[in-house]
């Protein structure tokens, strides 16, 4: 038996993210807060029983390949503790660190098994009585935390995000879009008329990266693999989409922007970045926030050539500057708020990427992960790749 009530309904409070990860942005109205025994361990919840058990996806080895790393696993559905939410999983997003983590490259002292996934948005099927000052029954929430590849999970109510309602597009929020808009505020510098550069544009972290130097008033270049792709970052109001495949960039670069571009937002590392590098002008800062042509290799990082960056560096006074994401918690509050409101006035275009175009179609259920990360990693997708999440039984919200 468990020590915890298990709430039912509560009364809803506020406005904002909850705690460390922000407060309720959207209100309802008041419920009635109906104390229940742990005994019954679950809820009936919108005319559907949680099931006892449901899936989740285990990295069992340690591997860069997701396909070998992880396997899906049938475990008991969990009981959230006085602090927690119970959360049905109804989009899981898709990250290019995924491989990482299922590689232990962010924490060798982890090993397997452990749960894979960082980010999910649901609703609320079961909470503590203390969750339930903040959360209730029923609400729409988003997640970032581990184990987010699964049918159920629970998330402590501090860092858990209430959002306007369970679309994919305020999922595209939780690391992709914070990880552009704290990066770019914090170590970008930016200013109207400067020029950045932004690699992997089209992406799930790359289409927010473009919008929010737009919206400082910046000269956007854009890379990306295709010409649809290219077609889409002009919708974004990318100045110059670079589709890499049909252009040379370093020959763009050097034809179109002589001077140099003033910030660069890079994630693909390797040979891209040193023409990043390259391409920097006086006072010009590179913001690394990846490096996904390394992930897929055992070696994990790819090669640049870097000797000369001392000097490189110091002629233009110029800099390299890491960003992650775990690293700038602080800022995270103020950066999903604001998002939240842009993207429910229309003021920011959160593309997702649901599989509808990839081999064997869209992306649903748990078992379709593998899909998903393969496909993010043949560079198909435009936008934020979401899985849709089939649990055993699902609501009639």
């Amino acid at each position: 038996m468990f020590a915890s009530p298990l709430v039912a309904n509560s009364t809803r409070k506020g406005l904002g993210l909850c705690a460390a990860l922000g407060s309720a942005l959207v209100s309802g109205p008041r419920r009635s807060i109906i104390d229940l025994s742990y005994s019954s361990h679950f809820m009936d919840f919108g005319g559907s029983a949680i099931p006892p058990s449901m899936k989740k996806l285990v990295v069992h080895a340690l591997s860069p390949r997701f396909g070998d790393a992880v396997r899906v696993d049938t475990c008991p559905v969990p009981t959230p503790g006085d602090t927690d939410l119970l959360v049905r999983n109804r989009f899981v997003g898709i990250n290019a660190s995924d491989i990482n983590y299922s590689a232990g490259r962010y924490d060798p002292s982890v090993k397997p098994p452990f749960d894979a996934g960082f980010e999910g948005i649901g609703e609320v099927v079961g909470l503590g009585l203390s969750a339930s000052a903040h959360f209730a029954v029923g609400d729409p929430v988003a997640y970032f935390s581990d184990g987010a590849f699964a049918e159920y999970m629970v998330v402590p109510a501090k860092k858990s995000i209430r959002v306007p309602s369970v679309k994919p597009e305020f999922l595209t929020l939780l690391l992709s879009g914070a990880t552009a808009h704290i990066a770019l505020r914090r170590l970008g510098d930016l200013a109207a008329g400067k020029t950045v550069l932004v690699t992997a544009a089209a992406g799930g972290t790359g289409q927010f990266a473009v919008q929010f130097a737009k919206k400082a008033g910046c000269h956007v270049v854009g890379t990306c693999s295709s010409d649809e792709k290219a077609g889409f970052l002009k919708t974004i109001g990318c100045d110059r989409p670079v589709n890499y495949k049909a252009e040379d960039l370093a020959a763009v670069l050097r034809k179109e922007y002589p001077g140099g571009v003033d910030a660069v937002y890079e994630s693909v590392g390797g040979t891209v970045f040193d023409l990043a590098l390259n391409s920097l002008a006086a006072h010009g800062r590179l913001i690394v926030i990846g490096f996904i042509s390394g992930y897929q290799s055992d070696l994990g990082v790819p090669p640049v050539r870097s000797a000369a960056l001392p000097a490189k560096l110091l002629k233009k006074s110029a800099s390299v500057r890491g960003f992650f994401l775990p690293h700038f918690l602080s800022d995270y509050r103020e950066a999903m708020e604001s998002m939240l409101r842009m993207c429910v006035r229309g003021a920011l275009v959160c593309e997702v990427d649901r599989g509808d175009m990839a081999p064997g179609g869209r992306f649903v259920g748990l078992e379709s992960v593998f899909r998903a990360v393969d496909y993010m990693y043949a560079r198909k997708n435009i936008g934020k790749v979401v899985v849709e999440v089939a649990p055993t039984v699902d609501s009639k919200l």
